[in-house]
């Protein structure tokens, strides 16, 4: 992990269609080294369409995409780390929750030496070390989400991608993680992460981009909360919810290596 000079991420007149329906329209987004910026906006109005579009996960039916000034086809992916919202489907195969977390550390379908102490390492930083050897199949929804943070972070990346991480995760595990992030973007880490809450991000926080509709309507200062987003009832969905995402293949999954 190191920062360097240049861009980590950028979109240039991003348009995605999905299932007939354009979901983002004219999409411009730019990350530097040790940016946390925040994806922020109703669910339906394109934040993970986004960071799936910018990894390659969906396809983009008009404008660019860049990773550390490469387009996707010549990424190095090697310096990507990726927390989907959803846990990917897991084969019928048990996985011990070490394994997964290896298998981000794969390099030509090969594991170095040491991974499997840097893999207990990231797990205990999500405080899992002690189910390392627990198949990820027998794991609550929170467990399993702390297990695909340590899978991402066992990269040192030089941008971490996070759609919605602290979903199902404790209140210690919360503030711990976003210690760890707070390390990482001092070393030159850029991250974007999807939230609909900033409240733990808050005091990491450079930038926000907000969506609406699939289009950017704010890029700058995270803008306060509405006063409806306190109301325990809040239900963060768009008054014209776009279609489901197709779920697709993820090019970063819990069990495959290098995209």
């Amino acid at each position: 992990m190191s920062a360097r000079a240049g861009t980590v991420l950028s979109t240039r007149g991003v348009h995605v269609e999905l299932g007939g329906r354009q979901i983002l329209m004219d999409v411009d987004l730019t990350v530097h080294p040790g940016e946390v910026v925040a994806l922020l906006g109703a669910n339906g109005s394109g934040k993970s369409t986004l960071v799936r579009a910018a990894l390659g996960v969906v396809p983009v039916s008009r404008g660019e995409v860049h990773l550390f000034d490469s387009p996707l086809s010549a990424a190095p992916w090697h310096r990507v780390g990726y927390v989907p919202q959803r846990v990917p489907a897991v084969s019928g195969v048990p996985t011990t929750a070490c394994e997964v977390v290896r298998a981000g550390l794969l390099s030509g379908r090969r594991l170095r030496p040491g991974t499997k102490a840097q893999a207990l390492a990231a797990l205990d930083a999500m405080g899992m070390a002690h189910l390392a050897r627990r198949p990820v199949q027998e794991m609550s929804g929170g467990q399993q989400q702390r297990v695909l943070i340590a899978r991402a972070l066992v990269r040192e990346p030089d941008l971490l991608v996070l759609d919605e991480p602290t979903t199902g995760i404790d209140l210690g595990t919360i503030e711990t993680f976003v210690a760890t992030i707070d390390r990482m973007r001092r070393a030159g880490t850029a991250v974007v992460v999807v939230l609909h809450e900033t409240e733990a991000f808050a005091a990491l926080l450079d930038r926000a981009v907000v969506l609406r509709h699939g289009r950017v309507v704010h890029d700058g200062p995270p803008p306060p909360a509405r006063a409806e987003h306190a109301g325990p009832q809040h239900e963060h969905t768009h008054p014209h919810p776009e279609p489901a995402e197709p779920e697709g293949p993820l090019t970063l999954d819990i069990v495959g290596g290098d995209a």
